[in-house]
């Protein structure tokens, strides 16, 4: 399920074959003892670019700034600082059939080391992830163009590649277990893909759009953009 700009809700799982836990309690009770035996991987690589209608200069001193940007950019998702340079996000809630889950990661955003940028996991104080471990490894990239666009007065055009690595392991309560495990691996590798395509896009149309107000460059129907 894709959403248009400017909506969130919650994804769900809609395989019908999932069954009704026999009692909450009991999804809640294998949520809070997971082991390596019972956790079950699920892993994507996604890449993607946006383009910003400025100088890689002007991009590169937005992105140091992100302590400006990025908690406004990322909602409606709630985040709450952590440090100089971490961020402690809640994605939202999915689930399906009574189980439920509202994953809670923390990020820090590195300052660039030749050019690159770097997002990977750090631990949230005083939070134990109920069940499952988030693993987020990003880079972006920064390439700077003339723009080809005659009709506009911008001069560059730069463009933010970026690649990420998620691998999230879930401890699956007990009813869910009894399931085919290749009926589980298909239903949360389509989820997990849901959800990145969800966020990203979201949050790529936010900072572009931040990032062009704050400069007061013109940017909508008529601009060339990364979608």
């Amino acid at each position: 399920m894709l959403l248009r700009d400017g909506e969130y809700q919650s994804l769900e799982i809609t395989e019908t074959v999932l069954p009704v836990a026999s009692s909450q309690e009991e999804a809640n009770e294998t949520l809070t003892q997971p082991n390596a035996a019972t956790l079950t991987k699920f892993y994507g690589r996604y890449q993607d670019c946006m383009e910003m209608f400025a100088p890689a200069v002007k991009v590169a001193e937005y992105l140091n700034s992100h302590n400006l940007w990025f908690s406004r950019c990322a909602e409606p998702m709630k985040v709450q600082p952590l440090g100089e340079n971490g961020y402690a996000l809640v994605i939202g809630r999915f689930g399906s059939f009574g189980y439920e889950v509202e994953p809670k990661i923390g990020l820090e955003l590195l300052p660039p080391d030749e050019g690159i940028y770097r997002i990977r996991t750090i631990p949230i104080p005083d939070y134990q992830p109920p069940g499952y471990d988030v693993d987020y490894r990003a880079s972006l990239r920064l390439t700077e163009n003339a723009a080809s666009d005659v009709s506009t007065d911008i001069a560059e055009v730069t463009k933010v590649e970026w690649e990420l690595d998620l691998v999230v392991y879930i401890h699956f309560p007990r009813f869910i277990q009894r399931l085919p495990k290749s009926l589980i691996q298909s239903t949360g590798d389509r989820l997990l893909n849901q959800i990145v395509r969800q966020v990203s896009r979201r949050l790529t149309r936010k900072v572009q759009e931040d990032f062009h107000q704050s400069l007061q460059i013109p940017f909508g129907v008529n601009s060339k953009k990364k979608r």
